[in-house]
């Protein structure tokens, strides 16, 4: 009797591909927020950079560097970092606040809407699932 190991020959494909990646993974909610908060930090930094003639100099500096945080807070989020994470936790939050106080300085109701879509990403980013992929 012969030692050799027989080999099966099978028809291609018949085998699934193996599964090479380890790791998190980023979930289909945390990549939307990342792409809406980039928007929002963009839409706010031409915002007041347009109407930077009317906007006091220390409330323009304010709001162009925390969306620059923001947008810093993105692309590391993107990348499954903590610190992005952090950031766009922040950058989610003060979004959310910023909005209610101009609410309450100017009892105009569709300051109400960003804020809570805002709040939502929020309450969804903490969340200990989200904090366990991000590393």
């Amino acid at each position: 009797m012969s030692d050799e190991i027989k080999r099966i020959k099978l028809p291609p494909g018949s085998i699934p591909p193996q599964k090479t990646f380890e790791g998190p993974r980023m979930l289909p909610g945390m990549a939307m927020i990342a792409i809406f908060m980039l928007f929002i930090a963009l839409a706010n930094s031409i915002n007041v950079i347009a109407h930077r003639s009317t906007t006091r100099p220390s409330a323009t500096y304010a709001i162009l560097f925390v969306s620059t945080m923001i947008v810093l807070g993105v692309f590391g989020f993107l990348r499954l970092r903590r610190w992005g994470w952090a950031l766009l936790l922040g950058g989610c939050f003060f979004y959310s606040l910023g909005n209610v106080v101009l609410f309450a300085q100017t009892h105009l109701p569709g300051y109400l809407l960003p804020a809570a879509f805002s709040m939502v990403f929020f309450l969804y980013l903490v969340r200990t699932e989200i904090r366990e992929r991000v590393h």
